[in-house]
């Protein structure tokens, strides 16, 4: 086995419990807060030591369980990322939390770490494991603020939900088992999935499996969690289950449909295409009438997840790409908006849209941070979020002329982004023409939390005005899946 591929998740566990070891030894209340920083350096640490790995090969290890390619080390090096930024909006945050911050920093650590056996995740044992672990320390972190009744019940919440979806997935990866005969590794599942496309237990099986993975997109039908959670957790964990636990269901689910079940998926276009739509409508329509700004982030983020379910359902090369650049302006844009919510919205007790009134008077790099990750949600150029939009629209139109229904698609994509102006330019219009601003007090930032939101907006400026690179790494991370650039033989649908 090579024991040497597992080095990157193995080294953000240990960074994970060198926290909480030094949590022990750490007496005063205010170095415990800035055990956050030695986090985020490790981290960066870490990610500069990915870089070592090519990925130009597939390698494997534990019986081919785990995998280690372009694509793994795409996914990788995007949630080491999503975590630094996190940890140190954490730490900015650190003030509201009663007791055990540390925990809060290293249950962070061991989510990244299940994100990336997620990313590497070569059979259903591996993802289901991978995806409890994601998952376990999520409950944890949606509840940690004990003392409101918003966070418990967004913990509660989140933890009956994602065990009934946990029980999808698992009797799914189970009939799966049976049908295969004790295959659950993705190639060898791929090689026999061709002989049971009509076999009942095992379509079962994978329609399961992905309704657990659905739970994770936030995508329709398993999307009703997201809103109370968003609202309910800390601010830290909730940017990290909009980034991190999404991309993590989207390397899963890639995995899944184009590695172990190419064959079944080429013909599930149809339906994938309508969850898309209903995803899309569902999200943009709820937000509308939204004033709490991390419940209005929750609807977006679900219409979100349709736009890359977009990608998913073009079943070709192009389409995958295009979700893979999506995810790298969604990290940037999402991590900026809730870094700004975190910043401003610590002293209050209300997460009103009104609480941004007066926000470019009380610090002009915060107003335009929020600005900016409004239009790129939006999809509004010169952005990322415009690119990718743009790349998901281009992928699916090209599947056009083989069946009728992914023009619909486009139809309904162009309305949500419509809809969706509506309330993002809402929260502009909060910043910059709200009269009854509560508080003109400026906003003291840290040097770390400068470089945080700097880093946020050259992101999606960068990705947006130079999308070359990011697409051609996204084309790369994509080689080994499956291609086929015909979406179904249209006679058999």
């Amino acid at each position: 086995m090579n024991y040497s591929l597992i080095i990157l998740e193995a080294a953000v566990v240990a960074l994970g419990l060198l926290i909480l070891l030094a949590d022990l030894w750490t007496p005063s209340v205010e170095q415990k807060r800035k055990l956050g920083w030695l986090a985020a350096i490790g981290l960066g640490l870490i990610l500069v030591w990915s870089f070592k790995f090519s990925g130009a090969e597939q390698q494997f290890a534990f019986g081919q369980m785990y995998v280690m390619d372009s694509l793994a080390l795409f996914f990788k090096r995007f949630f080491l990322i999503a975590a630094i930024l996190v940890l140190v909006m954490s730490v900015e945050f650190a003030d509201q939390i009663e007791t055990g911050i540390a925990e809060f920093y290293a249950l962070i650590l061991f989510a990244l770490a299940g994100m990336m056996f997620a990313s590497s995740a070569n059979d259903f044992s591996m993802l289901f494991v991978s995806i409890e672990l994601i998952t376990v320390t999520f409950y944890i972190l949606t509840s940690f603020q004990r003392g409101r009744l918003k966070s418990l019940e967004a913990g509660v919440k989140y933890l009956i939900l994602g065990a009934l979806s946990s029980a999808f997935m698992v009797y799914g990866i189970a009939l799966v088992y049976g049908a295969t005969r004790g295959k659950l590794n993705f190639h060898e599942v791929s090689q026999m999935a061709g002989q049971l496309s009509d076999n009942k237990i095992f379509l079962l099986g994978i329609m399961l499996t992905l309704v657990g993975l659905g739970f994770k997109l936030a995508a329709f039908p398993v999307q009703m969690w997201a809103p109370d959670v968003y609202q309910g957790s800390p601010t830290p964990a909730t940017a990290f289950l909009a980034v991190g636990s999404k991309a993590a269901g989207f390397a899963l689910l890639l995995r899944v449909l184009f590695d172990a079940v190419p064959d079944i998926t080429a013909h599930w276009t149809k339906l994938l295409i309508i969850i898309s739509m209903i995803t899309i409508l569902y999200g943009n329509l709820c937000a509308i009438p939204q004033r709490n700004l991390k419940r209005l982030m929750g609807y977006s983020s679900i219409s979100n997840a349709g736009y890359m379910l977009m990608g998913i359902a073009a079943f070709a090369h192009a389409g995958q790409s295009a979700v893979l650049y999506y995810l790298a302006g969604y990290l940037f844009t999402v991590i900026g908006a809730f870094t700004v919510i975190c910043l401003v919205m610590r002293r209050l007790d209300s997460e009103d849209v009104t609480a941004l009134a007066g926000l470019n008077q009380r610090s002009p790099l915060l107003a335009a941070t929020m600005t900016l990750a409004m239009v790129s949600l939006a999809g509004i150029p010169p952005l990322a979020g415009f690119f990718g939009k743009f790349l998901l629209l281009k992928s699916v139109v090209e599947q056009g002329p083989a069946q009728s229904l992914y023009y619909w698609l486009v139809l309904v994509a162009l309305a949500g982004v419509v809809i969706s102006i509506y309330y993002y330019f809402g929260v502009v219009r909060a910043i910059y023409w709200s009269k009854d601003a509560p508080d003109l007090s400026p906003i003291k930032l840290s040097m770390p939390a400068k470089m945080a939101v700097y880093a946020c907006i050259i992101g999606m400026l960068f990705l947006g005005l130079f999308p070359n690179p990011t697409v051609n790494w996204a084309d790369n991370a994509v080689a080994f899946l499956q291609p086929n650039s015909k979406p179904f033989n249209s006679a058999k649908n």
